[in-house]
């Protein structure tokens, strides 16, 4: 079966010669399913692609915060030309210097930052920790679009086939009446009315094919395929889309959907680090109450009041420690302060109000599959009620017992079942796959784990 991996693959082994451009994705393939889906949203969904670069982002961050614990090595250069003016040298004391110059390579080093610094390092990894959280939470929801999508794109291919049967099913009637009309059975009528059926039956399998090419493209959008190829085999080129719109019977209990969508959400667990990491931004907040203390060391060279050459200028180290204790800065101390801790305040309402969230959301999803599982039972039936209703009206139409009339109703009742069906299967699968995701199943695999 061919994939978009198995596409991409030959693609980019092709010569360069032979491709339109280095950018262009895969070729439409000619089958496509569920799990190629969803494998090709993994490396090319747009929300997925910028969640992995939020955590780059971050890395940057720590590692410049982490910067504020090395030393800094910086060189310092001045050059100047003086006026004659300023050149005054007094009697056998040195010569006239119109220029000054001078080198130094400045050494500094945090000794003590009113513990500030570790501060700071403990909120970053924090918030690492809670942007990979992100990056879990944003996969799980594009893989339940994916599916959401996939789902939906089967049912519009599943509805024109119904609809192509309907028609097929109207044409026959059609002849059928036809037939009846030359034999003398049946009036002009008769055959006018089952032409008005057929002809009021194709605007839905226009409006079908329609909602299956909408469909197709919201799935493209979702999996983050460009078809920016405009040759003909892919403009418009459809794949053959695998899977059925089946039900399959599962069960869940709402207390422990419940308890386990507030152990493994990973949204919870992330807003629970972010607590942490303002708890230490008040840390950071409240070490500028503190001096800070920093070792500092200089190797230089200047030009020399004696002499105008470069080697008789004097050099050397200087070694020291500067220390700074702010006595009072207007209260933006204190100010900083308060905003530190209504910061954590707020992270702590934040993630109470999403365990409410998480827990609405369980049930909601729950209501949903319960409805779900009613519909689909309910449309199972309905089917085969309306089939041998079918083939009972032949039968009696055969017979001559009833007109073709209540042979057509009949026919339109069991498409409309089959419809039905296959809606209940597609919101069941909806449901399955909603419900799943607010408890949390399927937690992906976090491609930064070493």
């Amino acid at each position: 079966m061919a994939t978009f991996s198995a596409w991409t693959l030959l693609f980019f082994t092709l010569p360069l010669a032979a491709q339109d451009a280095a950018d262009l994705p895969p070729p439409v393939p000619d089958t496509f399913d569920l799990q190629t889906a969803l494998n090709y949203a993994l490396e090319n969904n747009f929300a997925i692609r910028q969640a992995v670069e939020q955590i780059e982002e971050q890395e940057g961050i720590i590692v410049e915060v982490k910067a504020r614990t090395r030393p800094t090595l910086t060189l310092d250069t001045d050059y100047q030309r003086l006026d004659e003016g300023l050149s005054e040298v007094v009697e056998g004391f040195g010569i006239a210097q119109k220029e000054t110059w001078g080198i130094t390579l400045n050494l500094r080093q945090a000794l003590y930052q009113g513990g500030g610094i570790k501060a700071a390092l403990k909120a970053q990894d924090l918030t690492r920790q809670s942007v990979r959280l992100f990056l879990e939470s944003t996969i799980m929801d594009a893989m339940l679009e994916v599916r959401t999508r996939y789902y939906a794109t089967l049912l519009a291919r599943d509805q024109i086939e119904v609809e192509e049967q309907n028609i097929e099913l109207l044409e026959e009637a059609l002849e059928d009446a036809r037939n009846r009309l030359k034999a003398g059975s049946v009036s002009d009528f008769e055959v006018l009315r089952a032409e008005v059926l057929l002809a009021n039956a194709k605007p839905a399998l226009i409006r079908r094919r329609s909602a299956f090419r909408v469909a197709i493209d919201q799935l493209r959008q979702s999996i983050g395929y460009g078809n920016y190829r405009r040759d003909s085999d892919n403009l418009e080129k459809i794949p053959e889309f695998l899977g059925e719109l089946e039900y399959q019977p599962v069960s869940f209990d709402l207390a422990h959907s419940l308890d386990t969508a507030l152990e493994s959400r990973s949204e919870l667990e992330r807003l629970r680090l972010i607590e942490e990491a303002r708890d230490a931004g008040l840390e950071i907040a409240r070490a500028d109450y503190r001096p800070s203390v920093d070792l500092i060391g200089s190797y230089g060279k200047r030009n020399s009041n004696f002499s105008r050459d470069f080697d008789s200028g004097p050099e050397g180290w200087t070694v020291g420690v500067v220390a700074s204790w702010d006595i009072f800065d207007g209260a933006a101390r204190k100010g900083r302060v308060r905003q530190a801790r209504s910061q954590l305040e707020q992270s702590r309402i934040e993630r109470e109000s999403l365990r409410l969230a998480i827990e609405v959301e369980v049930r909601q999803a729950m209501s949903e599959f319960q409805e779900a599982e009613e519909l689909v039972n309910a449309a199972g039936k309905a089917v085969e009620q309306a089939a041998e209703a079918l083939r009972l009206a032949d039968s009696r139409y055969a017979a001559g017992a009833i007109n073709q009339l209540d042979v057509l109703e009949a026919r339109v009742s069991l498409t409309e079942s089959r419809t039905n069906r296959l809606e209940a299967n597609y919101r069941h699968l909806v449901a399955v796959a909603n419900l799943r995701r607010a408890i949390g199943e399927g937690k992906p695999v976090d491609p930064f784990e070493e």
